[in-house]
């Protein structure tokens, strides 16, 4: 009776090892990868991830007021500061990179963006431009406003500008296939989720943003052992043809 007593406990501690729950904190720009790889890790491993999306800037403060994160998966830069001020274990796992996407309508005309002239054209010809919102925490709002600037049409674009708060439900690509915005300028990860709008160009080179995105666990994880599994499975060789899919360049 006591071995029966003692494989029960057993089998209980493993049986709550198996459900533990893993709080992830993701910038929405990497949701479309990890929508497809989160679920079968889900499976294989009997874990539950409670994922929340939205901007680094907007999940930081979350997690500043105290909402329980085991594992971020943001851009690198939030990574590194959160590191260095003792909120996530060092190192860094790199995950992948993405640059800004220049999107229309899915069946709209599609100008020519191929240059930085011929984006200033198109973008001067747009009746309504979309990028988000500063205040939301994108990292990409304030370099698509100094573009503006560089190519000398802040004063005339802006006027024109419709702002997307950021998140799953605040996507620029939304803008875009509602017709409230003719042009949506944002990392193409999060325009090639949409299947109503067509990436028509990247930003020229000398205009780009390049962004990597990492994971990181929090040094007050509850579940660190098994955010460091969902990290290891986040880049495992299988999980490169899903971010290149997805508008990612996998960073390892």
């Amino acid at each position: 009776m006591r071995t029966v007593a003692i494989v029960i406990a057993m089998l209980a501690a493993t049986a709550t090892a198996r459900t533990a729950e893993i709080n992830a904190f993701v910038s929405t720009a990497i949701k479309a990868a990890t929508d497809e790889l989160l679920p079968p890790f889900e499976r294989a491993n009997g874990y539950t991830i409670r994922a929340s999306y939205a901007p680094s800037g907007a999940l930081i403060p979350r997690f500043e007021r105290g909402e329980p994160v085991d594992v971020f998966l943001t851009d690198s830069a939030a990574i590194d500061d959160l590191i260095k001020r003792g909120k996530l274990v060092a190192p860094r796992t790199d995950l992948a990179r993405t640059g800004i996407g220049i999107a229309v309508r899915k069946g709209a005309p599609k100008p020519d963006v191929s240059s930085p002239e011929a984006l200033k054209r198109a973008l001067l010809a747009a009746t309504s431009v979309g990028h988000a919102a500063p205040a939301g925490g994108s990292i990409t709002a304030a370099h698509i406003e100094r573009v503006f600037q560089r190519l000398g049409i802040a004063a005339e674009v802006t006027p024109k500008v419709k702002l997307a708060a950021g998140g799953p439900n605040g996507r620029v690509s939304v803008l875009v296939s509602s017709g409230e915005a003719e042009i949506g300028l944002q990392q193409v990860s999060e325009l090639m989720s949409n299947p109503q709008v067509e990436v028509i160009g990247m930003l020229p080179a000398e205009l780009q943003l390049t962004t990597l995105y990492s994971a990181g666990v929090t040094t007050s994880a509850r579940e660190g052992e098994a955010a460091r599994a969902l990290i290891k499975a986040l880049t495992a060789p299988s999980a490169a043809p899903i971010y290149k899919a997805k508008g990612l360049d996998p960073a390892w």
